[in-house]
């Protein structure tokens, strides 16, 4: 690839391969750009020097005609649209214009640096909301749909979001000229401040709207349906997009983050996609062995106990478990068997138990009498 004198390859520049895909170009763009900038680094040329020349890396190897070009004719094929970055305000104000907008109405460069620089008025995406919300886990089983009510900050309605008295209109603002910050030069660089008249709208509001009192946003009450998927876990949050807070001066809508809280149920315990059921069952049942009938998160279904099943025995139900949450496959029911002991008996039962017994003496299992002759070992 032929290289312009004094200048580095792209790739090279950003630290990625010649085949690395947009998100990544862009992750490594991040990087250096949060590691170089002139908020970071005050005074020093070379991190600003950098800056810029990451910023013109970016530039073309974002935009997919230019990186072509590029890849085939090297830095000559795109003499004439790299931009020539002067100065770092020059980088602040190229990238929304080249950009435009990203998710939430901000540019990407405003998405590198969570908030960027405001440009005209302030539009900023609105406050993120969230909820708790609780479930059964019945719930988490078949999945459902919830209507909530929360309480968000919308448009005024009287004055439409500008925030001044129906029939008049805000002025700009003296102190910043209508940008909403302040720009002071201090050698090469620019530092920029939140205008503190303005607060960064770029607008003056003289007549208030009785409303709002000038906020151009009020609180009001909304539903909004929430569907859980079935096989969501504890703790995890849906985002719904665009439910959060109106944003100033038109900006967009925050996201509603909705966290999952799944109520302990009185008969299953969780043990990921699988449940776990612990049936009580008397000595006879577990020794003759029977069928039973057990509940599940679908209702009532038979199970099946094998002759001789020991206590804290797991018997397994497959099938009768919860979803997956990626839609592949079903966990099952895990029934844990425990041996009933009861604390009284009437004496007819009292005979057959003291007639079982003799009758176990007389034929106690190998490792039964295996364990006692370990015990007399040790004592003796």
């Amino acid at each position: 690839m032929p290289a312009a004198s004094g200048k580095r390859d792209y790739y090279e520049v950003l630290g990625v391969p010649k085949n690395a895909e947009e998100a990544a170009i862009k992750a490594a763009y991040r990087k250096i750009a949060l590691k170089y900038h002139p908020d970071k680094n005050p005074g020093n040329v070379e991190a600003e020097e950098n800056f810029k020349e990451a910023a013109e890396a970016y530039e073309i190897l974002s935009d997919a005609e230019k990186r072509a070009a590029y890849d085939r004719f090297g830095h000559a094929g795109v003499g004439g649209g790299a931009h020539q970055f002067g100065s770092v305000e020059d980088i602040f104000s190229a990238f929304g214009d080249i950009f435009g907008a990203g998710r939430g109405g901000g540019s990407v460069f405003e998405d590198l640096f969570g908030g960027g620089r405001s440009r005209g008025g302030g539009r900023r995406r609105g406050a993120h909301l969230k909820v708790d919300l609780e479930i059964g886990l019945e719930d988490v089983a078949q999945g459902v749909k919830k209507t909530i009510e929360i309480t968000r900050n919308e448009i005024c309605t009287d004055c439409r979001g500008s925030g001044a008295k129906p029939g008049t209109s805000p002025s700009r603002c003296p102190d910043c000229g209508g940008r909403g910050e302040i720009v002071r030069s201090q050698g090469f660089f620019a530092m920029r401040t939140t205008c503190s008249r303005c607060r960064g709208r770029g607008e003056i509001v003289d007549t208030p709207c009785p409303k709002c009192n000038g906020t151009a946003r009020i609180p009001e009450k909304r539903e909004v349906s929430v569907k859980i998927p079935a096989g969501v876990e504890d703790g995890m949050q849906l985002r719904l997009s665009g439910e959060g807070e109106a944003g100033p001066n038109g900006g967009g809508r925050g996201d509603l983050y909705c966290e999952i809280h799944v109520t302990p149920h009185t008969l299953f315990q969780r043990r990921g996609d699988d449940i776990l059921l612990e049936v009580p069952l008397g000595y006879a049942q577990v020794a003759l062995g029977t069928e039973i009938e057990v509940p599940t998160l679908q209702g009532k279904s038979d199970l099946k106990v094998p002759k001789g099943t020991q206590p804290m025995t797991i018997l397994r139900m497959r099938g009768l478990g919860l979803p997956r949450l990626d839609g592949y496959g079903v966990g099952d029911q895990l029934v844990r068997v425990l041996v009933e002991v009861p604390r009284k008996v009437d004496e007819e039962t009292e005979d057959l138990l003291r007639q079982l017994a003799e009758k176990e003496s007389q034929q106690i299992g190998t490792d039964q009498k295996s364990f006692w002759d370990k015990v007399r070992e040790i004592f003796e």
